[in-house]
């Protein structure tokens, strides 16, 4: 498994993949070996191309490690449109029971694959910016990316 870190108008994103997958894309240094793979360039190419407003879904190889649970939801997370956002309670339903807004607040917290799996598109029900590993400075900055390039 490898890594390699890019600097961006957000910070330093560090994208991990395996020879096959995607297997991260954080804010936070891992603990693999530094390489820059041709899937992690391909990786860091459609993210630039999302930061410039030209893209607006990804199509990479992902390998989505956690329970069944948080696996769900982030399907879900993936099939919310560019530019739209929905509340933990949205979600919850969307999973098939919407009384499960913390066990989806905490599976969105597990998700390793930021911005392309979008856990910055949820929401609070009062319409609240809330929990996100990269800070909420830079969950407003995606959303005001996104509203502006629609």
């Amino acid at each position: 498994m490898f890594y390699y870190g890019y600097n961006t108008k957000f910070g330093k994103i560090y994208i991990s993949a395996d020879e096959k997958n995607i297997l991260e894309i954080s804010f936070n240094k891992p603990n693999y070996r530094t390489q820059e793979t041709p899937l992690i360039k391909r990786a860091f190419s459609e993210l630039e191309e999302y930061f410039n407003g030209q893209r607006k879904t990804f199509d990479l190889p992902l390998k989505l490690e956690g329970t069944e649970f948080q696996k769900k939801v982030w399907q879900e997370l993936i099939k919310i449109p560019y530019g739209k956002t929905i509340s933990y309670k949205e979600l919850a339903t969307s999973v098939g029971n919407e009384k499960a807004c913390r066990a989806v607040g905490l599976a969105n917290n597990k998700n390793k694959i930021m911005i392309v799996i979008p856990c910055h598109r949820v929401i609070g029900s009062n319409g609240d910016l809330t929990g996100y590993a990269g800070g909420l400075n830079i969950k407003k900055q995606l959303l005001d990316l996104e509203a502006q390039k629609r």
